[in-house]
Formats: C-alpha cells, sequence, structure tokens
C-alpha cells in the first residue's frame, strides 16, 4: 500500500521541492506531524477513523493487559495507551507505526517494580512512570546526537536470544495469573520454581485457568484472520462468561474490576533516592529495547510504504512519546508489531488512525469506566502469554545454527542471561557480548601475505593460493581490518614475522591498505615505530592503495613526513612495478611472457 502524496505538476513540483528542503532545516524537520497535515488528503480521513475504531478494539484489552504485566494498574495501561498516540502523531517520522505499551518492555518494567513498590501501586506507577522519563530522555539525547546507528551494533543472534529470553521471562510472571493463583517471587528461575511449588500444592483456580486457556485458545485460532479482532473477541467472550455465570463470586476468579474514571494527568513521577539506581538502569534497558525494536519495524513499514525514515528523528518521537506518557502517569512505550498491521489492514493512511484511536479510548474511559470490571484476569494473563509466544524466534535460530554454530551459541548465551539472571541483568550482558563480538573481528582481523598466481589478475592470499609465487624480497602485506589500538601491536608483529618468515631477504614491505579504513593516534605511533626497525634492518616500509581520508589523518599525525610521500602508491601493482626498476631481480610476471 503506497500511502505517498500524489505527485504535484512539474513547475509547482519544483517550487514545492525546494520550499520543502528549506522548510526541512526548521520546524517540518522537528516537528513531522506538521507536513502531514499540509499534505493530508481529505480522501485518506474515512480511512484512517475506521482504522483508529478498529485499532481502538484491540488497544484497550492490550494496554491493559500490559499495564497488569508491567506490575501497575489496568488504567495506566490506558494512560500510556493515549498519551504516546498523540505525541507520535506529532513528533514520529513513521506515517503508519502505532505506538504503547509492549509485552517486550513488560518483563524489564516489573523486574524494577515488583521488588522496589513492595505492593503499593502508586508507588509502582511512580516508579515505571520515571522509568519511561529515562528512557525518554536517553531516546531524544541519542537522537540529537544522531546515534540513531547503534542498535545495528546488535547482531541478529543477540538480539533472538535475549528477545527470546524476554519472551520466557513474560510467560513464567503471567503464568500464576493464568493458573488462577499469585507468586511472591521475581525473576525466572524463582518464579519457575513458585509456580511448580504453587501446582503442587493444589492452589490451581481451575475455573480460572480454563477460562484463561478459552482466551488463549481463541486468540490463537483468530489469528489467522487478520481482519478479524481475535484478541477483542476472545476478551470480551470471557468477560461476558464471568458476569454472567458471576464467577468472581462464586468461583473466586480474579477479575479486573472497576475503571477510575478520568483522564491522565500531569503528574512528576518521585521517586526516593534508593531508587534511582535501578530506575536507571531498567530505563537505559527499554530505551535500548523499545528503540531495536522501533527501529526494525519502522524500516520494514518504510519500505512496503516506499517512504523514508530517518532513525535519528525517529529516537526523537520515540524518546518524547515516552517522556510525555512518563510525566501523565504513564509507564514505558515502544512500536507494536501487532497492532501496527492491525492498523495497516484496517487501512490506515496516516498517524490521524492513532489519534482516532487515542480520543476513543480516553472516551471510553470517561462514558464507561465498568464495561470492563468483569474482566478476569486469567484472561489478561492470556493476552499477554500469546503476545510473549510471538516473540520467540526458533527458525531462523536453526538456520544461524546450521550456518555458524558460534553465533547460535551466542545467541543462547544470551538467553540464558536474560532467564537466569533477569531481563535487565541480561540485556546488559547482551551488549557486553556485542560490543566484545564487534572488537574482536578488528581486534584480531584476517591478514595476508600476497603473490601472484598463474593465471589470475591481481595479487593473492598465498594461503588460498600455494601455487602463487612472492616477488624476491619483496613483501606484499595485506591488513583486512582498521588500524587502531587494539589490533596496532598485532599488525606490527604479523609484519614483522612475514619478514623474517621469507625465503629471500627482503628490502621492501609493501602495505596493500585498501582494507584500512581508519588509523588512530596509538596505530600511527606502532607504524613509525615498525618504521624504525625495519630501517635498521634495512627493509623500507611502504604502503599502496590507501585511502584519502586515511592518508590525510597520518599527515595530521605527522607519519607523512616521517615515512616520505615516496613511500605511497596508487596500486598494488605500481608498488610492485617500483620494486622492480629499483632492484633488479630475477623476475617474470605471467602476463609479460611471449605468447
Amino acid at each position: 500500500m503506497n500511502i505517498d502524496p500524489p505527485a504535484p505538476a512539474s513547475g509547482k513540483g519544483r517550487l514545492s521541492r525546494r520550499h520543502d528542503a528549506i522548510d526541512q532545516s526548521g520546524l517540518k524537520r522537528w516537528i513531522p506531524g506538521i507536513r502531514m497535515l499540509q499534505e493530508y488528503d481529505a480522501g485518506w480521513l474515512r480511512h484512517d477513523i475506521v482504522a483508529g475504531l478498529v485499532l481502538t478494539t484491540m488497544l484497550v484489552p492490550v494496554g491493559i493487559a500490559y499495564a497488569v504485566a508491567s506490575g501497575v494498574p489496568g488504567i495506566y495501561g490506558l494512560y500510556a495507551t493515549i498519551i504516546p498516540l498523540l505525541v507520535y502523531a506529532a513528533l514520529g517520522p513513521s506515517r503508519i507505526l502505532v505506538l504503547g505499551p509492549d509485552s517486550s518492555l513488560a518483563a524489564v518494567i516489573l523486574a524494577v517494580v515488583l521488588p522496589l513498590s513492595a505492593g503499593d501501586s502508586m508507588r509502582a506507577v511512580a516508579l515505571a512512570s520515571a522509568m519511561a522519563v529515562v528512557s525518554g530522555i536517553v531516546c531524544i539525547g541519542a537522537g540529537l546526537a544522531r546515534l540513531g546507528f547503534v542498535t545495528e551494533l546488535l547482531s541478529k543472534p543477540i538480539r533472538y536470544g535475549y528477545m527470546n529470553g524476554i519472551a520466557l521471562t513474560v510467560l513464567l510472571s503471567q503464568l500464576p495469573k493464568f493458573l488462577g493463583f499469585s507468586v511472591d517471587d521475581v525473576g525466572p528461575l524463582r518464579d519457575l520454581w513458585a509456580i511448580g511449588n504453587g501446582i503442587v500444592n493444589g492452589r490451581v483456580n481451575w475455573v480460572a485457568f480454563g477460562v484463561g486457556a478459552a482466551t488463549l485458545a481463541v486468540i490463537f485460532i483468530l489469528k489467522r484472520f487478520k481482519i478479524v479482532p481475535g484478541i477483542l473477541i476472545a476478551v470480551i467472550g470471557a468477560t461476558a462468561v464471568v458476569g454472567i455465570f458471576g464467577l468472581s463470586e462464586n468461583a473466586g476468579v480474579s477479575v479486573l474490576g472497576p475503571l477510575p474514571q478520568g483522564l491522565p494527568a500531569f503528574e512528576v513521577p518521585w521517586i526516593s533516592t534508593a531508587d534511582v539506581s535501578a530506575v536507571l538502569s531498567g530505563g537505559l534497558a527499554v530505551a535500548l529495547i523499545s528503540f531495536a525494536d522501533t527501529s526494525v519495524l519502522s524500516r520494514a513499514y518504510a519500505a512496503r510504504t516506499r517512504t523514508h525514515v530517518n532513525p535519528n528523528q525517529e529516537l526523537i518521537g520515540l524518546g518524547a512519546a515516552n517522556l510525555a506518557t512518563g510525566f501523565f502517569q504513564g509507564f514505558p512505550i515502544s512500536s507494536s508489531s501487532s497492532r501496527t498491521p492491525v492498523a495497516e489492514a484496517a487501512g490506515a493512511k496516516t498517524q490521524m488512525t492513532g489519534v482516532v484511536g487515542a480520543i476513543a479510548v480516553a472516551l471510553l474511559i470517561i462514558a464507561a469506566p465498568n464495561l470492563l470490571q468483569h474482566l478476569p484476569m486469567s484472561a489478561l494473563a492470556a493476552v499477554v502469554i500469546a503476545s510473549a509466544i510471538g516473540l520467540i524466534e526458533v527458525k531462523d535460530l536453526i538456520r544461524i545454527y546450521h550456518m555458524q554454530k558460534w553465533e547460535f551459541w551466542l545467541s543462547m548465551l544470551c538467553f540464558a542471561g536474560v532467564a537466569v539472571f533477569g531481563a535487565i541483568q541480561g540485556i546488559a550482558l547482551a551488549v557486553i557480548v556485542a560490543v566484545i563480538e564487534f572488537l574482536w573481528d578488528a581486534w584480531r582481523p584476517h591478514f595476508a601475505i600476497l603473490g601472484r598466481a598463474e593465471g589470475v589478475k591481481g595479487y593473492h592470499d598465498i594461503v588460498r593460493y600455494p601455487q602463487a609465487r612472492q616477488v624476491p624480497g619483496l613483501v606484499l602485506f595485506r591488513w583486512d581490518a582498521p588500524l587502531f589500538f587494539a589490533n596496532a601491536e598485532l599488525f606490527q608483529q604479523s609484519v614483522i614475522a612475514a619478514v623474517e618468515n621469507s625465503r629471500t631477504p627482503v628490502r621492501w614491505v609493501v602495505v596493500a591498505a585498501e582494507p584500512v579504513t581508519s588509523v588512530d593516534v596509538t596505530a600511527a605511533d606502532v607504524v613509525a615505530e615498525l618504521d624504525s626497525t625495519l630501517r635498521e634492518a634495512g627493509i623500507e616500509l611502504l604502503f599502496a592503495e590507501l585511502k584519502d581520508p586515511v592518508k590525510d589523518k597520518l599527515k595530521r599525525f605527522g607519519l607523512l613526513t616521517t615515512l616520505g610521500e615516496q613511500s605511497f602508491f596508487p596500486t598494488v601493482g605500481a608498488a610492485v612495478g617500483a620494486y622492480l626498476d629499483a632492484h633488479p631481480v630475477d623476475w617474470v610476471d605471467w602476463e609479460d611472457r611471449c605468447p
């Protein structure tokens, strides 16, 4: 579905594009909603209203379910639905993305809220709101600093690992409610132990379990029909059964109860100094997860609708939505991979769909707060469990296992970290593993000694081409990575080893430097030291195919003066030709032979 506005006439189009280019540096750049309103086609309004009303049927039960899963009263899930939809409509770059409470964040929020709130629901709300404020500030700061690329540092196996771990954590946190009892422990392993004890000790409410299981079954059966609001149907059915048969009074089925009447009010989420550390770490974890999910989903829908989404503006839009909801009694939110497709399938054209959804939810709170008072907690748990199951990735992990086993086990390590230590600690482990993985590839990169293979153009790795010949007295050394402080010593040692292992006395070492994309001060000093060492042995150090930006850095570091301009060649072939001109050796290239 293409939601781009129609292309204007040619002359007017050029003026419009010129005007837009000027405007992009002003208000439109920071508030994409202004541009959306200016380009809004009246014909889209009907589609957006219908899509917004359809979306509302999912926003209400899901918002309440994720609030309860996050450790706060259900009404705050609706508050965390209304505010982000309105804010993102103004500041978000995506025309179709739906923001709100999300199952992937529930485990992280619960890990902070449950142990610190000590059963006080208002304190739980303050803690969750403070996490949203932290997440919002982090995302906005990262967006202004143009750090929209940071989530690309998390490889796919690592993302799968921590998301599978979070899915398991969410499942275990909801199982007690699904079975009709509660546990006081927090953390996947302790939850599992407590659930096992509850089942063995006969604490399961089989009526509540039956209602929850029926709700889950309906959700999965209707999931295949995209147009059918399966979650709404399942929740309404469960609520009707409990209300009609009085199961809350007669069978002890726990229910939501009446919602407070009123819209979210501005409130600063004050917390104690003892809670600051946990809230900060939780807010950072939430920021990482929410932007990782949002950036992937945003890019996917941008590709489908053939529009461009700026990842830095995406960070700002997401951060502003979190910041606003934190000051209006909400909790951390993210993009939704379940509600966004609903909006798209219902015909959404722009973020006006989210605005309609937010207004509809607000009207529900004001006009019918008792509508869902008989909603069973086991049905809410079923909604969250269904969403958590959707987070689990198995098929692609099997593919990764067959392709590269060490990346599969890396994913398993991140999964185990979340499952054993909890969501926040597990995510921290995933980030550390990602940084180590990134540094390891650059810390111990591939390098090669090059030779001339018969009948093959260019110069190639003599390990892969054992028949390749080396020019006597010349070492061609290729370094396949940026040259920086962590690998500079290895570079020096590898060059010296190549010289020592040469079959003929070495006169020149030429570094084939095309793969070298950067160099830092430490590496430049090591290169100067290597040059000095080689010169003492009567060997010249030279470079070929060095990129101009890297050469500029060497000039800034003073290394260009040390080595001399004559030490740099445009190609490896030019360096070999210069060596043969300077040192007559017994060498005939296969391309120079007579036919």
